[in-house]
């Protein structure tokens, strides 16, 4: 039997004596409603309404059914729970669950008129305009109104950063790194790269731990380290007004060992660790550590290592002298020499710690980029101008830093304490319930199988106790369960 998307009711195969049927009658049903704890995130941090303070919004006032907050809230939690086109909102206008987090008084929409009720939220058309509004956007502009103050947007992000994390740390490391976004039309700055074979855009990343602190798209045709002082600028510039006595240490790979940034760290009281791509001279250097490696693997057939610490400078390209940390490996495969270059003290880091420890822990990083790509759809560049994809891939991240929070804040000390975003959206938001919206009260019934209702409320509890810890009005008290 042929399934048609628009038929009433579906069968499936019979259960004993019994028929399965399927209808979508169900009623006001959402499958989100553990999204309610990212609105008590929202609440208790306002990070949303920060970010929409970064637009500019030249709409005739007395016109506006949807403000630049409720578009911002609707867009970054439905990319967090996973809905990444703009066509599935034409149907999540609908959602009073959705309505609820974006803060609509009536979830229901049936305070609007004519084919716009019941319909509390915005749809595509409207949503577009955060995307696809240009730069020189006015009050005169037809549709496209919405501007997006790109500056204040790349400090948002730091801001959040620094109230995330109150308590002042000792010391802080600056994971950077570039990564591919494949493109698969004709949009603006779009390049062919050679190393991943494909068009691409080739965005930006600066992480600290879990924070994203930049995501800055760029074309495939610069450098991997092309702005990255800048952004290394404005990120310690602001983190050492919030934290003057704290330790910074930049760590990126080989695609980031350019003179002007190591120059600029030591210049600023910037410790790094950055990968050292090898050549001959290097090589020839550490002759003497991958024969000893080879005699080592030779004796056991084990991977073996030694280590050797001295200076370098390049014949060029470096202005001077700096401490290299070489790696001579041997495997099975056969000789695996790596490189780092630091500005750290051989006092304090001898050279196999500071490779296996400091260097190696960034590939943690990597799974965040990879985090924020696959679940929260920072690849989703298909506009055709750069500015629209770069607001794209800020409000994926918007997303991120959301969940991010969840994490960091509702999280900590339950089983989900480092789980990634896909894993908290499936086991803790992904819930099924029954809304009912009264005068008084907008109830959602969970449902009752659901294996989360222990964690679901231990969240909530950490979020509340959180919550309190912040300048901002506390949260009442959670009934009993």
């Amino acid at each position: 039997m042929k399934t048609e998307c628009n038929q009433l009711s579906f069968d499936f195969q019979p259960l004993g004596s019994r028929q399965v049927t399927a209808r979508f009658d169900g009623g006001t049903i959402s499958s989100d409603a553990g999204a309610l704890l990212l609105r008590e995130v929202e609440a208790g941090s306002g990070l949303l309404a920060r970010l929409a303070a970064c637009f500019t919004d030249h709409r005739d006032p007395e016109l506006v059914e949807h403000t630049v907050e409720e578009l911002i809230k609707q867009r970054v939690f439905a990319l967090a729970l996973g809905y990444e086109d703009l066509n599935d909102h034409d149907t999540l206008r609908t959602d009073p669950l959705l309505a609820v987090l974006v803060g609509k008084q009536d979830p229901t929409g049936q305070d609007r008129i004519g084919t716009e009720q019941g319909k509390p939220l915005a749809g595509k058309s409207t949503l577009n305009r955060l995307e696809l509004s240009p730069a020189g956007a006015s009050q005169s502009s037809r549709y496209k109104k919405i501007v997006a103050r790109q500056t204040e947007i790349e400090d948002w992000f730091v801001e959040a950063f620094l109230q995330l994390s109150p308590a002042p740390p000792e010391e802080i490391v600056l994971d950077v790194d570039a990564t591919d976004d494949p493109l698969h039309g004709h949009q603006a700055g779009r390049f062919f790269h050679g190393y991943y074979r494909s068009y691409c855009y080739l965005p930006l990343y600066i992480f600290c731990g879990e924070h994203l602190l930049c995501a800055k798209l760029r074309p495939a045709d610069v450098d991997a380290a092309t702005g990255t002082v800048r952004y290394l600028q404005r990120i310690v510039e602001r983190v050492r007004q919030q934290w003057p006595d704290v330790r910074i240490i930049v760590r990126g790979d080989s695609g980031f060992c350019r003179d002007n940034i190591l120059t600029w760290c030591e210049a600023n009281r910037v410790d790094y660790v950055i990968g050292l791509a090898k050549n001959k001279r290097l090589t020839k250097i550490l002759g003497g550590e991958l024969h000893a490696a080879k005699q080592l693997h030779e004796a056991d057939g084990q991977p073996a290592r030694v280590f050797k610490d001295f200076s370098y400078r390049t014949h060029r390209s470096w202005s001077r002298e700096r401490r290299v940390i070489g790696k001579a490996e041997h495997l099975a495969k056969g000789a695996n020499p790596r490189f780092v270059v630091t500005s750290l003290s051989a006092a304090t880091e001898p050279a196999q710690q500071l490779y296996e420890q400091r260097y190696c822990a960034r590939g943690e990083m990597e799974n965040r980029i990879k985090e924020q790509q696959l679940y929260l759809f920072a690849d989703r560049t298909s506009c055709q101008t750069m500015r629209a994809n770069q607001v794209r891939l800020w409000l994926s991240s918007a997303a991120y830093v959301l969940l991010a929070a969840l994490r960091q804040h509702g999280l900590a000390k339950t089983p989900l304490a480092k789980a990634q975003c896909h894993t908290i959206r499936l086991k803790l938001l992904k819930i099924g319930a029954v809304v009912r919206v009264t005068v008084r009260r907008v109830w959602f019934s969970l449902a009752e199988s659901c294996p989360a209702q222990t964690l679901f409320a231990q969240v909530l509890d950490n979020l509340r106790a959180w919550q309190n810890q912040q300048p901002l009005p506390a949260m009442p008290a959670r009934g009993p369960t």
